[in-house]
């Protein structure tokens, strides 16, 4: 039996929505080739809030676009609710994505010209199920949106459209929800209530979140916080706070910036 076989029966066995192992990730090739993810491995278990934090270039979006399907690593094993994505046809990791993970980005990332409830039932419509009312109602009082149904992104807040994001994101209750800067573009009162919004299906509902942000603040409503630096992890806290969280990027800021120094002398 293959390493590769061995790992996916392990994974299957086990009770984490999230599996990376040794995932690498290297853009171009040669003297030109960038190494943005260096062997990381990490697991997400059903049930967690995690917050992925770093300097700038140090991985976290590459991070977050791997383990959510977006991108294929260089080497290494994704895993998603127990399934490999690697050697998925595109259309079959593009169901998988449907199917059993949740999106939320800064730029919301809505149909202008769809109402509130086609923005939130778009993507069962696309993968031809049919649309259960009653959870996409339920999904909208949540998140306080009922009567704003009919109404078109256009017409709400940034602080509501991010909301109609995160309807879009539960409905389906998909293993996963992967969440990039969802609070970098509100206000402080508003992006409390996002990050609640968040945390809320984890408690209730079983589900794991993995959030990139670069706000202290953001990260202390996580249950943990993972650092990378230079596309290694560098760490983590466990019920963080924003002070320990601040404390500890302007440790690997500073670590980052001597790196960089280093190689441009």
């Amino acid at each position: 039996m293959t390493k590769k076989r061995r790992l996916q029966e392990a994974v299957g066995g086990t009770e984490y929505s999230v599996v990376l192992h040794d995932v690498r990730r290297v853009y171009g090739r040669g003297t030109n080739a960038v190494t943005a993810l260096n062997g990381i491995s990490m697991n997400f278990a059903p049930g967690t809030f995690t917050a992925v934090m770093g300097p700038s270039g140090s991985g976290k979006s590459t991070f977050l676009h791997c383990a959510a399907g977006l991108d294929r690593p260089t080497s290494g094993s994704v895993f998603i609710d127990g399934q490999a994505l690697a050697g998925l046809s595109e259309r079959r990791l593009t169901e998988l994505r449907r199917e059993r993970i949740g999106f939320v980005f800064q730029s919301f990332n809505l149909l202008p010209a769809l109402t509130v409830w086609q923005n939130v039932t778009l993507p069962q419509e696309l993968d031809g199920r049919r649309v259960n009312r009653a959870a996409v109602r339920e999904v909208l009082d949540r998140v306080g949106l009922a009567d704003k149904r009919k109404n078109r992104p256009g017409e709400l807040s940034g602080g509501q459209q991010q909301r109609v994001a995160i309807a879009r994101a539960l409905v389906a209750r998909p293993a996963v929800i992967f969440a990039d800067e969802p609070t970098g573009a509100l206000d402080t009162q508003t992006a409390a209530d996002v990050l609640e919004l968040l945390r809320e299906p984890v408690r209730t509902q079983g589900q794991t979140v993995v959030m990139v942000t670069h706000d202290p603040v953001a990260a202390s409503y996580a249950d943990q916080v993972v650092f990378l630096a230079d596309g290694v992890l560098a760490g983590s806290l466990t019920a963080p706070t924003a002070e320990q969280v601040a404390d500890r990027m302007t440790h690997l800021g500073a670590r980052s910036q001597r790196g960089f120094q280093a190689v441009t002398r």
